[in-house]
């Protein structure tokens, strides 16, 4: 596929419901959220285990538990945009919803070609209005605490 840019990339929330399959999370209804200024990251990191024992010289490292970490998307803050009124309601609850990230990486041959697709559950764990200066938007950085596996479909030609 090669490198890909950011435009153009799709953020979706879906419901509470919990899925283990990018099948079943297909099968979510899916709200987009507009005016996305910054997706941020997400990805796996190991928890280190350290052991320090007497009987040897070196220090012993284990991994232990996987995090996917906190994903800060940046918003346009507008609330009658229905995805940011989602992210907002969502906030206010203590639940993990559904999020779908869509690249814009399909190729461009093959029968259906199809973007590259993120999945994966989060509770939002804040909600920060930026209000900078005179010439700045007004932004809403949600804090998406991811909760589990993130399951990656590749683009593919089909």
């Amino acid at each position: 596929m090669g490198i890909t840019a950011t435009a153009k990339t799709k953020v979706s929330i879906g419901t509470t419901a919990s899925f283990a399959t990018a099948v079943a999370y297909a099968g979510d209804t899916w709200t987009g959220i507009a005016n996305i200024t910054d997706v941020g990251e997400a990805g796996t990191e190991a928890e280190i285990l350290i052991g320090k024992f007497v009987d040897q010289a070196y220090v012993r490292k284990l991994k232990g538990s996987r995090d996917n970490g906190t994903m800060n998307i940046v918003v346009a803050r507008d609330s009658a945009d229905v995805g940011y009124a989602a992210l907002v309601a969502a906030e206010a609850t203590e639940f993990a919803y559904n999020f779908k990230v869509e690249l814009n990486d399909k190729p461009s041959t093959g029968s259906a070609p199809k973007n590259s697709v993120f999945y994966f559950s989060a509770i939002i764990a804040s909600k920060k209005n930026n209000f900078g200066d005179a010439d700045t938007l007004v932004t809403t950085t949600f804090a998406l605490a991811i909760s589990g596996p993130i399951i990656e479909v590749a683009a593919s030609a089909s």
